[in-house]
């Protein structure tokens, strides 16, 4: 068994739903939740995890083009990754996260004791689903003649379903 799955995890199925189109200044944000089924997203979470993306001065987007995922991890504990198209073809992202009795979304320090070595956290399994999906919507978008009709197809490519 490989030894960082712990002998009693059961793995489950997640639900990814896209909720909107984001017009964040000049750029433009799919955004999802990611759920375990029966366990939405609190409404004031997802009004959090909006207005957080909305400051998009803090984060750092310029006519970028991309997702988010707020994913719920348990009751309280809410990441919000934003995955933005640069450098044509490069994933760039910033991440955030929400715990009990945080009013707003914090940056997620990834910092990590020396022993963890130079790996660091990604995605889980079940945010690769989206991942995985909106790559192929932005490599369809670039193998196109990337015009306006273009671009709305990219917009109207979304992944919605069990991961």
């Amino acid at each position: 068994m490989p030894a960082h799955v712990g002998p009693t995890y059961a793995h489950y199925a997640k639900q990814a739903t896209p909720r909107a189109l984001l017009q964040l200044g000049t750029s433009e944000i799919k955004l999802y939740h990611l759920e375990k089924p029966g366990e939405p997203v609190p409404e004031p979470i997802a009004a959090a995890a909006r207005d957080g993306l909305a400051g998009q001065a803090a984060i750092g987007l310029d006519g970028d083009f991309g997702f988010a995922i707020l994913h719920r991890c348990g009751a309280d504990f809410h990441f919000l990754l934003t995955g933005v198209w640069r450098g044509s073809n490069e994933l760039w992202e910033a991440v955030w996260y929400r715990d009990a009795g945080m009013e707003r979304f914090a940056p997620f320090d990834t910092a990590y004791p020396a022993e963890a070595g130079l790996v660091r956290p990604t995605f889980c399994v079940w945010e690769l689903g989206i991942v995985s999906h909106e790559s192929l919507a932005w490599r369809r978008y670039l193998a196109s003649p990337r015009g306006e009709e273009d671009l709305a197809l990219w917009r109207n490519d979304l992944f919605e379903g069990p991961v």
